[in-house]
């Protein structure tokens, strides 16, 4: 909803701004003045300006990483802003957050007649409604809502068009059903169901689901002079701009005060190798299909819903683990920062297997905000040369089927006789239903893609660019890499000891 909702995500990318600087510069108190910073009295609301400097404030204290607070709690904003201060620190759960009073409490599921309707002679929508829900009034239909049972039968027969399906935004693109109604209508997130892909966070049109950010923490650990070195998800090309790409990326990140930088690609090369070697082994001797694994929200979905399957899926180390440890085996005391496209990440790095691995985790709107904090000027950035040590299709990863073709290029390389029949899926919906189709049997002796987010990680949660843009300029980088084939990769000779 990047080209829709320009509104609220300006509001979400302001306070990440504003957050940053205070971190920076040190004066917490100052965080009680963002709210009347971000909407004073000449910005237009949409009910009330104290309403909206109530919800910017929750949304503050997410950005700190720091629970939102109740409308009946009475304590200001800084509440708990001592233990957040800590660089070590990690969020408490609950990752994804509904800010109640943010959410306008939308209808979850409902037909409903528009002034459209003509009250025609046949009357098609009550012919086909298999409960008699449907009446004619005053020469228009109505519709019982008492007595539907949401079938969508009047809806498809009417030749108007003027019966229309009303969904809560958040729970349509929530792929996991897990978004539901608490008494008071507002939306309800079950965290037994949610995998932190972050679709509900982008598809509120109020702007009511937040997640918590480690912004506040990074920055603390840069100001404590900690070695924060920074690894960059293949998306995040054309993320800040064209001036802002593989040559300028270390002089912009230096400017914030990291150590340095590196391509999370060159962990998608190692995660493409241990992959391919998976598949040959196992499919279809032990295994029907495999699933890959750098998508947490994915594989965690089909580990939940398809526990049968639990063993499909790769149990290779995603792209973010192996380049962390290949940078902490560099830097034994690095901190490192995974900067990427999602919430599913935060999730991922959370785990204790891989806190060891992964200190931080920023979406690309949140190191946005950091940018803007510091006052970077993009266009005086100094280009420094590439190092070739990433492959076209590690950084390929960006995008749907990417993970895929990598993995298909070099199983072909291991092994030239083998075909790899490929099935990739975006959106948990679709992934859901490519594994319902391979339990038909249907894949059997593929290696299937999921993506949690429409055309893969360039459309996740956390982008600033537009998918389709993101997509041109990860095809401009996969054209300037001078290896092709993950296999060529100078690090495959860790694997072993990144393991």
């Amino acid at each position: 909803m990047l080209d829709t909702y320009a509104s609220i995500i300006k509001i979400r990318r302001r306070v990440f701004e504003e957050v940053a600087k205070i971190a920076y510069n040190g004066n917490y108190q100052d965080i009680e003045e963002i709210p009347f910073k971000i909407f004073d009295s000449d910005v237009k609301t949409r009910q009330s300006i104290f309403l909206e400097r109530a919800i910017v404030a929750e949304r503050i204290r997410l950005a700190i990483g720091l629970p939102v607070r109740t409308a009946d709690e009475h304590a200001p904003i800084s509440k708990g802003i001592d233990e957040a201060i800590c660089s070590h620190r990690y969020y408490e759960p609950p990752l994804v957050n509904v800010i109640d009073f943010a959410c306008n409490a939308c209808p979850t599921n409902s037909y409903f007649v528009t002034n459209v309707c003509v009250g025609c002679l046949a009357n098609p929508c009550a012919n086909v409604c298999p409960k008699k829900a449907i009446s004619i009034v005053n020469g228009h239909s109505v519709i019982n809502q008492d007595l539907c049972i949401k079938c969508g039968r009047c809806k498809d027969v009417c030749p108007y068009g003027a019966i229309v399906h009303r969904e809560r935004p958040c729970q349509k693109a929530c792929g996991m059903n897990a978004i539901g109604s608490d008494e008071n209508g507002k939306a309800k997130i079950n965290y037994d169901k949610c995998v932190s892909c972050g679709m509900c966070i982008v598809n509120c049109p109020f702007g009511a689901i937040a997640d918590k950010s480690q912004l506040f923490q990074v920055i603390r650990s840069i100001k404590d002079n900690d070695e924060v070195y920074a690894i960059m998800a293949p998306s995040f090309v054309g993320q800040f701009g064209p001036k802002v790409n593989l040559e300028t990326i270390d002089d912009a990140m230096e400017k914030l005060g990291f150590k340095g930088v590196y391509e999370v690609s060159i962990g998608a090369d190692l995660c493409t190798i241990e992959e391919a070697h998976d598949f040959l082994n196992n499919v279809p001797n032990n295994l029907k299909f495999m699933g890959t694994s750098c998508c947490p929200s994915w594989s965690q979905m089909a580990k939940m819903e398809f526990p049968e399957f639990k063993d499909n899926i790769s149990m290779t180390l995603t792209p973010m683990v192996l380049t962390a440890r290949l940078v902490k085996k560099e830097h034994p005391n690095a901190k490192i920062v995974f900067v990427g496209p999602c919430s599913a990440k935060k999730l991922e790095a959370s785990r204790k297997s891989v806190r060891s691995d992964v200190d931080f985790v920023l979406t690309f709107e949140e190191l946005m905000g950091m940018f803007l904090a510091k006052e970077v000027d993009f266009n005086s950035l100094v280009a420094k040369p590439i190092k070739n040590e990433t492959s076209a299709d590690g950084r390929g990863f960006a995008v749907a089927g990417g993970v895929a073709n990598a993995v298909v290029n070099a199983a072909k390389e291991i092994d030239p006789n083998r075909e790899v029949k490929v099935m990739s899926a975006q959106g948990l919906a679709c992934c859901k239903a490519m594994l319902k189709d391979a339990a038909k049997g249907k894949y059997d002796g593929y290696l299937l893609e999921g993506m949690a987010c429409p055309l893969g990680c360039a459309s996740g949660a956390g982008t600033i660019s537009m998918a389709t843009k993101t997509k041109v300029f990860v095809e401009l980088s996969k054209k300037s890499a001078e290896l092709k084939k993950s296999t060529q990769s100078p690090y495959k000779e860790e694997l072993d000891s990144l393991d």
